[in-house]
């Protein structure tokens, strides 16, 4: 693999791997901002719940206005507040205290957070605690931010409050703690995911590579190279694709390699021909002059009829070479017998005729049609029989042509399929074997084939088999494994 290559496929890969990952990591930020609003929603309700829950018992109690361990009424807020005080459980993030008057007058024992040693704390709560309103509301101070219950308690003769305050940084700390623990966690999966998709990508992309292999290594001296087909996605149908592509292209090729080098085959001899007689003429000579100018004439004709038949042939793998429609066979029969018996002077027959209608093109399954009828014309002599017709056999419509010629050994058979051959028996009949090849290019046109059967000095029968509907489109062929 060249530098070029490896940097290109790096490249791609990067290119893929980036969006991935980005993707990857905007999802689990999302989904992290998400569950932390979310949560730090629910932890600001908790606080506010758990603080009314404990105005609530201390209403509770001072509506009783009963002291549960003795019985007796409360004497007055003080008392009230040091019974609740020290009923009342509070968190590592909490703490409490009593206000009675103006003045901080008890404080809970036994806990970490103390909120009478913050003096601004202190102040800010005294208005309050000196109101008539159950209050909860969030203060700021140097030392930290709190959320604070304030719960004034009312006697005639004196009034007392209980505040019960936390710590709001220390409540929200196990979340900052588990989205810290969150993100270190999706950083690991997102280098994790990394490690294991970019392998993983690099197999993905080596159809691609492949392709790209198989591509720079075509040229007119090797057209055979194709990419292996892995699997059964997307990238497997595109290989297979390309390698259906490379064919056609190989086709294609090999096809005009193939007329060039039989036009040059073909063309050199009668242009030499011509040439060498022209060279030998004498211009004295009226007589050689008319022989000469006969040989060139015939000679220039058979050069005319093999670049025609070329076309024919070089136009074959072009879409509009047929063009088929529905057409009735007994009248493409009758119609191509009364052409036929014009080509020589033979014993015409008519064995059957089909009536029904066929998918073709008629102009170009005439053409077939009589080019086997010359041919038969050709290596038959005149006393004997040549017989066409036409049947349906199995949803194939079969049209043939029959004589009483020369025949074809059975070896040789194959090689009159071939453009350019023709048997050994047939070399002193005017042609250059391209009439089989055009009839069999407008078959393959139609789906269809060409039978022989031939016997050595009794004659031969060439049929015409194409089929009677139209033929469906192939479907996709799903990639090989």
């Amino acid at each position: 693999m060249t530098p070029e290559a490896d940097g290109a496929k790096a490249g791609l890969r990067t290119r893929i791997m980036l969006p991935m990952i980005l993707l990857a990591a905007l999802t689990l930020i999302a989904s992290g901002t998400i569950v932390a609003a979310v949560q730090n929603r629910e932890i600001g309700r908790a606080m506010d719940d758990q603080l009314m829950r404990s105005a609530g018992e201390l209403r509770k109690l001072a509506d009783n206005g009963l002291d549960p361990a003795t019985g007796e009424p409360f004497a007055g807020p003080k008392e009230l507040l040091s019974t609740f005080l020290s009923r009342a459980m509070v968190s590592q993030t909490e703490g409490m205290l009593a206000f009675v008057g103006d003045r901080v007058s008890l404080v809970a024992r036994d806990v970490d957070l103390r909120p009478e040693h913050d003096l601004e704390l202190v102040a800010a709560l005294r208005p309050l605690a000196l109101g008539n309103e159950v209050v909860v509301t969030s203060i700021s101070t140097a030392e930290r931010e709190y959320r604070a219950l304030v719960a004034p308690v009312v006697y005639p003769t004196q009034q007392g409050a209980f505040v019960r305050v936390v710590d709001v940084a220390g409540e929200y700390r196990q979340l900052r703690t588990t989205m810290l623990i969150y993100a270190g966690v999706a950083l690991a999966m997102i280098g994790l995911a990394a490690a294991v998709a970019w392998p993983l990508i690099g197999r993905l992309l080596r159809p691609i590579n492949e392709l790209r292999v198989a591509a720079d290594s075509i040229d007119e001296g090797d057209l055979t190279s194709r990419v292996p087909v892995r699997g059964a996605d997307e990238l497997a149908s595109l290989t297979a694709t390309i390698n259906g592509m490379l064919d056609r292209v190989q086709r294609s090729v090999e096809g005009q390699q193939r007329l060039l080098d039989d036009v040059g085959h073909e063309l050199r001899t009668p242009i030499t021909v011509v040439r060498g007689h022209l060279e030998l003429v004498d211009p004295s000579d009226p007589a050689d002059v008319t022989q000469t100018r006969d040989l060139a004439i015939d000679e220039l004709d058979r050069m005319g009829g093999l670049v025609n038949d070329l076309l024919v042939l070089a136009k074959a793998g072009q879409p509009d070479f047929v063009t088929p429609r529905w057409a009735d066979l007994a009248t493409l029969t009758d119609q191509t017998f009364e052409k036929a018996r014009t080509l020589g002077q033979r014993q015409w027959g008519l064995d059957s005729v089909a009536a029904t209608e066929a998918w073709i093109d008629p102009t170009r399954m005439t053409q077939a049609w009589l080019q086997l009828a010359a041919n038969a014309v050709k290596y038959s002599a005149e006393s004997t029989v040549i017989r066409l017709g036409s049947r349906v056999h199995r949803g194939e419509a079969h049209l043939w042509v029959a004589d009483e010629g020369i025949g074809i050994p059975a070896d040789q058979i194959e090689r009159v399929r071939e453009r350019f051959g023709r048997g050994s028996e047939a070399t002193q009949q005017h042609g250059v074997g391209l009439g089989l090849s055009i009839v069999e290019s407008i078959l393959a046109a139609h789906s269809g084939r060409l039978d022989i059967e031939s016997r050595h000095g009794e004659g031969s029968t060439f049929t015409l088999v194409v089929p009677i509907a139209p033929t469906p489109e192939p479907a996709t062929k799903e990639p090989e494994t």
